[in-house]
């Protein structure tokens, strides 16, 4: 048992965080803090990341509709997606730090396809899946040279933007979030402001840094276009219900 416990903090812990913790007894040590914390970001940011989307799936799925949402953003954030996870799993940095990549991957795939199903075309939905995971495998097949790969991360920074600028343009025409989930958003938006630190403390890469920094902000953006019409929808609510009443 006492095996089982030790290899589990080894998962979170590094050999010379676990010696100072429970052999020397010195929980104060500042580099081990920061690295604990990262890992353990790193962590629960791969566990919710299982499920982010899957809301937003859920909801597509229960209204049979996409509407609101633009497909060509859905586009370039799984681009995004898929060059930071496919350049980090390359450079072989710590699973911890890029983990959530795969799952979001995965579920962000499933949003265009279903955008692309329910806009009507259910043909280019599947041509899209088996396109998306070709390039896929052969981006983390080890023979795509890592220069291509850092570019592909190194535009993710333009790539970010362009790609939420889409969709909170299509919010604004629109004057309403249709079909975005609040859950989604909020969580998209907590992981990538842990990501910094994450990113900082174990990967060191500038460019990896300065995408979660871009990132954070064009979530927010969404974010707050959440709250914003939310508000501004409550009222209209209560309007028609006066109306019926009266």
């Amino acid at each position: 048992m006492e095996e089982f416990v030790k290899g589990f903090l080894l998962s979170v812990l590094s050999q010379k965080c676990y010696d100072e913790y429970f052999v020397n007894y010195n929980f104060l040590d500042v580099p081990c803090f920061k690295h604990t914390l990262s890992k353990g970001l790193g962590i629960g940011i791969i566990a919710g990341s299982i499920l982010v989307k899957v809301p937003q799936i859920l909801k597509i799925l229960s209204s049979k509709s996409a509407e609101g949402i633009n497909v060509y953003g859905v586009y370039l954030e799984l681009f995004a997606i898929t060059a930071n996870f496919a350049y980090s799993y390359v450079m072989k940095f710590p699973f911890s730090a890029w983990g959530e990549g795969t799952f979001l991957a995965i579920q962000t795939a499933v949003i265009a396809a279903l955008v692309l199903h329910y806009g009507g075309a259910p043909g280019k939905a599947a041509a899209f899946l088996a396109v998306y995971v070709g390039l896929l495998s052969t981006l983390v097949s080890g023979y795509t040279p890592v220069d291509i790969l850092w570019v592909m991360q190194a535009v993710n920074v333009p790539i970010i933007l362009a790609a939420k600028s889409i969709q909170v343009i299509t919010n604004y025409k629109n004057g309403s979030t249709g079909q975005l989930s609040a859950i989604t958003c909020c969580l998209l938006f907590g992981g990538s402001v842990a990501r910094i630190f994450t990113s900082i403390q174990e990967t060191g890469d500038f460019i990896i840094t300065l995408t979660y920094c871009v990132s954070t902000i064009a979530n927010g953006a969404l974010v707050l276009q959440l709250i914003w019409y939310w508000r501004a929808d409550k009222p209209s609510i209560k309007n028609k219900k006066k109306k019926k009443h009266a």
